[in-house]
């Protein structure tokens, strides 16, 4: 124990006898850690609040009734026709409706599913909506507006009025922001809208939503089901589309696969939607995790060359401990004990930097009419990003530190004595 005392004691004087050499190694540290948990946090806010804009709004698997072409055209029934080649004009679909048949059972049976958290039924319609002069197409959704506030975050989408005043107001709609705009319909105003089988339908406007992607706001609202359901004509049990919500969204692709194949409906997985999309976040993540190892790589090569230099000034202390009793282990600890004073106090300093940045970025203002309910810099105060900052401020000063002092493990004394 006592030993060991020395050896602090030692690190601690050679680490003060050259102070701004010490100062120096600490601030790179420092300036390393802070730059890092600050660019992270930052960067990892910013990606996510990008991924929400798009995923919050995307169902993990989406399930509706494709129509497509029939497998097997007229021409084909005719076996004098077999061996010759067959071109086929302006093929039709077959005949096919829009919603899904038995739509309501299937929907319980995958609400059954332990790995499904909720399927959500929607009755989509394409329609024209008029006010005064103006007309516009777009799409028209029925949905149950409080389980898409639990599971899809609408609520942060909703630039005006409350999703409960759809839920409460009998034909009311929720319009696009951009739609409104457009038409300069305000809330509590009525639109006329036209269903592509004539209906004609006047709706009350309860609030107004704003995705941040200019084609939904400037095309689609939302209703209740059952006024969708109105609009279409459709009984009770006319459903269009069903969204599922998983439990485990890596498991979205299976699902979907098996939907198709038990139901013989078309089910598209959330991976499958957004392909392009996963791979910009996925380039953008190696981008930030990038940049911010190699700041915390170049604040330990810092740490490497002032301790490496640091032997050669000290080379006549070297052999002074070693002749005096010292072993090359003793010295080698020495240096080590040195670097890791230097890891633990500059990680320190740049682990509150860094927090105390990240807190300043998170509190400035930021306003874009894409994401009205964003307010502040988006930041993602995630602790393993300070664990991580402080763990490899310690292990690369260890290494940093390690590497020099097996140099100063092997001087011998008696080279260094009689060269002075």
């Amino acid at each position: 124990m006592n030993q060991r005392k020395v050896l602090v004691t030692i690190a601690k004087t050679h680490l003060l006898s050259k102070i701004r050499q010490t100062a120096t190694a600490a601030l790179g540290v420092t300036f390393g850690i802070g730059a890092y948990i600050t660019l992270v946090s930052f960067m990892t806010g910013l990606n996510k609040m990008l991924d929400d804009m798009i995923l919050n709004q995307t169902p993990h698997v989406h399930i509706y009734n494709e129509i497509q072409p029939s497998e097997k055209q007229p021409i084909a029934l005719y076996s004098e026709f077999e061996n010759a080649m067959n071109v086929v004009h302006s093929v039709k679909p077959k005949q096919n409706q829009n919603r899904i048949h038995d739509a309501l059972p299937m929907i319980s049976h995958l609400k059954g599913d332990p790995n499904v958290l909720s399927a959500l039924p929607q009755v989509r319609a394409q329609v024209f909506y008029v006010a005064g002069s103006i007309e516009m197409g777009g799409v028209v959704t029925g949905v149950n507006i409080m389980e898409e506030v639990e599971y899809f975050n609408f609520r942060d989408y909703i630039v005006a009025g409350k999703p409960e005043d759809l839920k409460n107001t009998n034909n009311g709609i929720l319009l696009g922001i951009g739609i409104a705009e457009t038409m300069s319909l305000k809330v509590g105003d009525r639109v006329q809208v036209t269903s592509t089988n004539g209906t004609v339908f006047p709706l009350k406007i309860v609030g107004f939503f704003q995705s941040g992607l200019a084609d939904i706001d400037n095309s689609r609202s939302y209703t209740t089901i059952k006024t969708a359901q109105k609009l279409v004509e459709g009984a009770a049990n006319y459903i269009t589309d069903v969204n599922l919500k998983l439990k485990d969204i890596s498991l979205a692709p299976t699902i979907a696969r098996s939907i198709e194949q038990q139901f013989n409906l078309r089910a598209v997985d959330i991976n499958e939607a957004n392909a392009q999309f996963e791979t910009g976040t996925t380039i953008r993540n190696l981008i930030t995790y990038a940049v911010s190892i190699t700041l915390l790589i170049v604040a330990g090569f810092g740490i490497y060359n002032i301790l490496n230099m640091l032997i050669y000034e000290k080379m006549n202390d070297i052999a002074i401990l070693k002749a005096t009793g010292f072993s090359g282990s003793d010295v080698q600890w020495i240096f080590i004990m040195q670097a890791l004073i230097i890891g633990i106090v500059g990680g320190i300093l740049g682990l509150l930097i860094g927090i105390g940045l990240a807190h300043l970025i998170d509190g400035i203002p930021f306003e874009t009419e894409a994401l009205p309910t964003v307010t502040t810099y988006p930041v993602n105060h995630n602790p393993w990003y300070y664990a991580i900052g402080i763990t490899f401020a310690i292990v690369s000063t260890f290494f940093a530190g390690y590497l020099p002092s097996l140099r100063a493990k092997r001087v011998d004394p008696v080279k260094i004595i009689r060269g002075q």
